[in-house]
């Protein structure tokens, strides 16, 4: 159903750099063209009609070649996904253009006819779109995708939002003044993209793509040329490929779709056809008969990697046969995944993390890939490890059991999504229109493909799977990539040893042994106890219950979702009760149980044993508490909470499954420690600088794995959940308070309770007062990192938590004003603004950005600056009307948002705030002012400052 979510990690690992991600697909896409021979075993009549078109969708093309989606979705409510699609990106680019494709789509923020300079920022921000998490776009090889999704509330607003598109599509100004602005933004986006992979990248890509032109065009480009390139070439791109015959609009949202449609042909009808276009080219991935491989190093690269990549044309899917066969990729995937995923469970895993999937790959082309981190940097073991699973399945298949499994799962997957059509979010459709118009992609309805799935899942047999093997694994057009630390590079195999490493894969492989257990999850099922207190919270439509085993249960029924229940437990105590001597045993402690399984199932039976239910259930165990979280059904709610049941009265200790997860944690951390990248050297003394040095803040080493004591963090475990007279559960979602009563007083309130009355301990830990500046040098390409920290003692409340918010808010506002815009110094610039209760009243103001590193004492001269103006002024009004504007518009959608309400009410309780709080933020809000920002900006930029600094080695 989807070849490119299984391959997301290959793609990022090869492409990489900025704004080179591609589109996630949904829904039913690529499948194989029938072959001649199954054309000639014969194909079912019915099977041979072409796939049919969600009919929920409007599509039309206008006179001037623009195609337009349009479809009416009322999820989230008041609320549409707009995208302008363009089907032009960096591979066509001419060589003084290389980086321009990108460069285009940045200068359709900085000027447009209708909305001069950053004014279409602006007024978007003003209307509660923010700029970067909703406002954005992505430049890739082939396409450039705009996005942005807005209110339909306000009529002005949301045709304005169509404005903005048919600007990005023919209006965008080019301001050569605007333009040398820019240069500096993209060169800063350019160099934080920079370190071992790019410098890997350009050493393998060449020789893996076959000397394609995607190797010599990624979409983040040249510097030199982004320095000084011609406003003339970057007109040129834009005439050339922002054409109407290359563009689509989508819209999917809470609207009248014959308004929007008057609204499109309207305002995108008035763009003139191109005259004379150019041809908009395909740049193939030649084929290759040999096998190319790729042995690269980098003083900065920690681990080492292997990808091993059997590449084949590209897959089209055209007709229900089509579709039939990308469901036995889809088992074949979820099978071999399974089996890989019963390696790392070893005591001595052959490898720190591994995967083998097909999936789209690159262009015109598809891949069968295997991908593996070396353990100990043994590439060998490693790659012969995940070789021998591939030829296990080409030699001797899967079994009935895993394929019966495999359906299962996916059935119910995509169950769950059919069960959610009607409240299925707007940003799910759009991706899926735009993947039509540019690749041909035909989107289906969850309706049709679901009906589909019944129809012939069920007779795809085991051979049809275990027959893909053969095909995806050959000897042609076959790439490896091996990345490595330099350190390293003596002891890697040469070329020919990876080829014979390779062709004798599998030769002693035994078939495969389908393990399962046949046992009740739980032996004896608990009698439970009743409920011995209720509690209404009318406002918030939430229920309190207490049991009489002193659990507390706090309820919220919604009809956000039609198949979701999701929980979570607490109780105060965590890792804060255990004295150092015991930390690193009290902090693995919940892991190293969840990996161990629970009663008589080992974690890899559990998983086998929960094939076709929606599942999962995690404890925990963090510094002030433990607990559990979760996610469910309602179907298979009484499963889940048997789950936890079992994770409180049978957590089982599995020590060959431990050994092999410590195994791979201390060589992983070996690895990091004998090559340690810049920003973990940086961030490790970002969190021992901030955690005044505390041991429990320390960086981890192998040294910490060395003192866990497996039955110690058994003990630990089994104490944290020894009594659950203190824990409070939460659960929202669809169910009816007396459907889920029952099962509640039998699983919960059969918990043990000993009514201990604990709390967590004050550790101490603060970040230090005073004016500290802590340098780190490391790294070899020219790039700073800054992180500027203001801290202290904090009066908690709904008032004070708010004005943090807004200072964080507007300052960051301002700073990507003068950082990015006037300075043109930063990409982006972070200021996060955050607040306990607990373990004690703190507040923390993050500031974080890098840049060149001879800008670094301008920036934070000018960040100080900014900081000093809010002391001395308060903020803008119109920059605090901004952030009331996204506050208000985010908690609208919110509100209707499960999650949301399972992190709220569980942080209230825990601070034992009011859980009605929610209901008054629009006071909150008007008590923000510039005085009130003046004020707090004087209360919380004070004494205590922290300068970190990241700078390079000098060369």
């Amino acid at each position: 159903m989807n070849k490119i979510l299984a391959t997301g990690l290959a793609i990022s690992l090869l492409v990489g750099g900025a704004n080179a991600q591609q589109p996630v697909k949904t829904g039913t896409k690529k499948a194989a063209v029938p072959s001649k021979a199954a054309v000639a075993a014969g194909i079912p009549a019915e099977l041979k009609q072409p796939i049919p078109f969600d009919p929920d969708v409007k599509v039309g093309k206008l006179p001037n070649g623009i195609t337009y989606y349009i479809r009416k979705n009322a999820e989230p409510k008041n609320r549409a996904e707009l995208r302008l699609a363009i089907n032009a990106g960096s591979i066509l680019e001419t060589d003084d253009q290389q980086g321009l494709a990108h460069f285009m789509e940045h200068m359709a923020f900085n000027g447009t006819r209708n909305f001069p300079k950053n004014e279409l920022v602006s007024f978007l921000q003003s209307s509660g779109v923010r700029f970067g998490a909703d406002l954005n776009a992505s430049t890739g090889f082939d396409e450039t995708i705009y996005q942005l999704p807005v209110p339909t509330d306000s009529a002005r607003i949301f045709e304005r939002s169509f404005q903005i598109l048919e600007d990005w599509a023919h209006n965008v100004t080019m301001d050569p003044a605007e333009i040398d602005k820019e240069r500096g933004v993209i060169l800063e986006e350019a160099r934080s993209g920079r370190g071992a992979g790019q410098r890997m990248r350009e050493k393998y890509f060449p020789l893996i793509l076959n000397n394609s032109r995607y190797a010599s065009r990624l979409p983040i480009g040249k510097d030199d040329i982004i320095k000084t390139f011609k406003p003339e070439a970057l007109q040129r791109f834009y005439k050339d490929w922002y054409r109407p015959d290359l563009m689509a609009v989508v819209a999917v949202g809470d609207f009248d779709v014959a308004q929007v449609e008057g609204i499109i042909k309207e305002k995108f009808g008035r763009i003139p056809a191109a005259t004379n276009p150019k041809p908009r080219l395909e740049y193939p991935v030649p084929p290759h008969k040999d096998t190319k491989i790729a042995i690269v190093t980098d003083p900065e690269q920690p681990n080492t990697m292997v990808q091993i990549m059997y590449k084949r044309p590209e897959i089209k899917e055209k007709t229900l046969y089509d579709v039939r066969e990308a469901i036995k990729r889809v088992l074949f995937n979820s099978m071999i995944g399974n089996r890989i995923n019963e390696l790392t469970q070893q005591a001595d895993p052959p490898f720190l993390a591994g995967y083998s999937n097909y999936g789209g790959f690159l262009g015109d082309q598809d891949a069968f890939s295997s991908y593996v981190i070396a353990k100990d940097g043994n590439v060998p073991r490693a790659v012969t490890a995940i070789l021998d699973e591939n030829a296990r399945v080409d030699r001797f298949g899967f079994t009935e059991t895993e394929l019966d499994r495999a359906k299962k799962q996916y059935q119910k997957a995509v169950d769950r999504i059919y069960r959610e059509r009607d409240k299925t979010r707007s940003s799910s459709y759009v991706s899926e229109y735009v993947e039509n118009f540019l690749k041909g992609d035909i989107p289906v309805s969850i309706s049709f493909y679901n009906d589909f799935l019944k129809k012939y899942l069920s007779g795809i047999t085991v051979g049809d799977v275990n027959n893909l093997a053969k095909q995806f694994i050959t000897t042609e057009n076959r790439a490896v990539v091996i990345m490595a630390p330099e350190k390293d590079k003596a002891k890697l195999p040469t070329e020919k040893q990876i080829l014979a490493l390779i062709d004798n894969a599998g030769k002693n492989v035994t078939a495969y042994v389908d393990k399962t257990l046949d046992k009740p999850l739980l032996p004896t099922l608990p009698v439970g106890a009743p409920v011995t207190a209720e509690k209404e919270i009318r406002d918030i439509n939430v229920t309190e219950w207490t049991l009489r085993n002193g659990v507390k249960v706090v309820l919220k029924p919604t009809d956000f979702k039609n198949d979701q229940i999701i929980f979570s437990a607490t109780s105060p105590g965590g890792t804060s009760l255990y004295e150092n001597k015991d930390f690193e045993s009290a902090r693995f402690a919940s892991t190293l149980t969840q990996m161990s399984g629970i009663g008589e199932y080992s974690q890899i039976q559990l998983g086998k044993y929960l094939t076709g239910k929606t599942v999962n259930v995690t404890p925990y165990i963090g510094e002030t508490t433990e607990g559990i979280s979760g996610s469910t059904t309602p179907d298979d709610l009484e499963t889940a909470l048997q789950l936890v049941y079992a994770y409180f009265t049978a957590p089982r200790k599995d020590t060959e499954v431990i050994k092999g997860f410590l195994s791979n944690q201390k060589s992983f951390l070996q690895n990091q420690m004998a090559t340690p990248t810049p920003q973990k050297v940086f961030q490790d003394t970002v969190q021992a600088v901030l955690g005044n040095y505390n041991y429990r803040r320390l960086p981890m080493t192998p040294a910490n794995l060395d003192r866990v004591d497996v039955d110690r963090a058994t003990a630990i475990y089994k104490d944290r959940f020894a009594d659950a007279s203190d824990f409070t559960f939460f659960f929202v979602g669809n169910f009816k308070e007396k459907d889920i009563k029952p099962l509640i007083e039998k699983y919960l309130g059969s918990l043990p309770a000993i009514n201990r009355k604990e709390k967590y301990r004050d550790l101490g830990i603060r970040i230090p007062a005073g004016k500290i500046e802590k340098s780190v040098t490391k790294g070899l390409e020219p790039r700073s990192t800054v992180q500027l920290v203001f801290s202290g003692d904090f009066v908690w409340n709904s008032e004070n938590t708010t004005q943090v918010d807004a200072l964080a808010e507007v300052l960051e506002i301002k700073l990507t004003e003068t950082l990015r815009e006037e300075e043109s110094g930063v990409y982006g610039v972070g200021v996060n603004g955050a607040y306990s209760k607990i373990p004690a009243q703190r507040y923390t103001f993050r500031i974080g950005f890098s840049c060149a590193p001879e800008n670094v004492d301008k920036l934070i001269a000018r960040t100080l600056a900014e900081i000093e103006k809010l002391k001395q002024n308060g903020a803008d009004a119109k920059d605090i009307d901004k952030f009331k504007a996204e506050t208000r518009r985010e908690t609208e959608v919110q509100l209707k948002q499960n999650n949301f309400w399972l992190g709220y009410l569980s942080n209230q309780y825990f601070n034992q705030d009011d859980p009605n709080e929610i209901l008054h933020e629009a006071e909150f809000l008007k008590q923000v002012t510039p005085e009130s920002t003046k004020q707090a900006a004087n209360q919380y930029f004070g004494k205590n400052f922290i300068k970190l600094l990241l700078v390079p080695e000098r060369k």
